[in-house]
């Protein structure tokens, strides 16, 4: 669950973060008493999850409530790269002398929690990337040992933080880092975290997305659901009890099991393509479970190809198979489908689709994944 921009400082205030005061406003009005409560001069800030918001102008410096109410009544309504501006946040502007960037997330591969930590903030953290990289200083942790302040104040050395900002830089990291794993974060981001004139080190943005796996833990939560922006595509699958992530690219993914569905994102990369979503449908591919993934698929205009990715075990190739032929008939789909089948009662399973009849053009089988993904690719061209 991503949060916006005034729910992320909120969840950041809960592990004292100091964030700037301020507060939302859904009308121009209610922006007004928003800006006179936190004191001029204030930020205007477009509430969307979405980047470029500043660039797009829907951020704005108000010195006074003439200021506000011009600003509030451009950027409310605003289309922002496709999404609507609801609400705003109106915060208390902030003397910046220093920006910084902070980040906590999870590196899968290292079985760990992940830092990064920059000097350079306030930009997009892949230019600094591809641009700079030894600016970006990145710290593993053990979940086990956790973050210390003095670990914390060693990586704001290492990135060549000023000394007058070590102190400041280090307390928000530890905190921080609190918030990523006692509030279970996917991502807690801070850019920039900035460095006042006065010396205190104040974090200026917010950007938070929160674990769905530990909902059961936070019934506080609830809150955010209402105000969370979703994909279209994302609803549709949430309504069908699918674990789907909506993406950029064309080659729509079906795969049974988190692994194989990143691995298949993957692949598909790998040979030059670009995956249009990651969805798992688990240990059950039945007729109901495949259609309704085709279904979310097929709604996304940007597949043009679709990617079965299917290895058995407790599912079976076969009840795989069926339930593909099933749900072609009551899918009209408007991409081709590739499938890998693999595992138990594959060669079953192929035999099933074979006998089917489904039109080459419709639905070709591969016999390993990157047959599979070749192919696909080749198809989404």
């Amino acid at each position: 669950m991503d949060l916006f921009e005034y729910q992320g400082k909120q969840y950041f205030a809960r592990y004292d973060i100091p964030v700037s005061p301020g507060g939302p406003a859904d009308t121009v009005d209610e922006a007004v008493r928003e800006a006179n409560n936190a004191g001029y001069p204030v930020v205007v800030k477009a509430q969307v999850q979405v980047g470029g918001r500043g660039k797009a102008g829907g951020i704005k410096l108000a010195d006074d409530e003439a200021a506000v109410r011009e600003h509030a009544g451009n950027i409310l309504g605003m289309d922002i790269k496709g999404h609507v501006v609801k609400r705003v946040w109106v915060e208390r502007a902030s003397d910046i002398d220093e920006e910084y960037y902070v980040s906590f997330t999870l590196d899968r591969s290292e079985k760990k929690h992940l830092m990064m930590l920059s000097r350079e903030g306030g930009v997009e953290i892949e230019v600094v990337a591809e641009e700079n990289p030894d600016a970006i200083i990145k710290l593993h942790i053990d979940p086990v040992d956790g973050l210390d302040e003095a670990a914390a104040r060693q990586a704001c050395v290492d990135a060549k933080l000023p000394e007058r900002a070590l102190d400041g830089a280090a307390d928000i990291i530890v905190k921080l880092y609190r918030c990523y794993t006692e509030g279970d974060c996917d991502l807690a981001e801070i850019n920039p975290l900035i460095l006042k004139p006065t010396g205190e080190v104040h974090a200026l943005d917010a950007k938070v997305t929160l674990d769905g796996n530990a909902e059961f833990r936070h019934p506080e939560w609830e809150d955010f659901k209402g105000l969370t922006e979703m994909d279209e595509r994302e609803k549709m699958a949430a309504e069908k009890d699918l674990q789907y992530i909506g993406l950029d690219g064309t080659v729509g993914i079906i795969a049974n099991g988190a692994g194989l569905a990143m691995s298949t994102l993957d692949v598909v990369n790998q040979v030059g393509g670009s995956a249009a979503n990651f969805l798992d449908i688990g240990g059950g591919a039945n007729a109901d479970v495949m259609a309704g993934a085709l279904e979310v698929i097929n709604f996304d205009e940007n597949v043009k190809s679709i990617f079965i990715n299917i290895f058995g075990g407790i599912t079976r190739g076969e009840e795989v198979a069926k339930g593909i032929v099933e749900a072609m008939g009551r899918v009209d789909l408007k991409a081709p489908i590739v499938i890998r089948l693999d595992g138990t009662n594959a060669e079953e399973g192929r035999q099933i689709l074979l006998d089917a009849g489904i039109p080459a053009d419709k639905l070709r089988s591969e016999p390993t994944m990157l047959d599979a993904a070749r192919a696909a690719v080749a198809l989404a061209n």
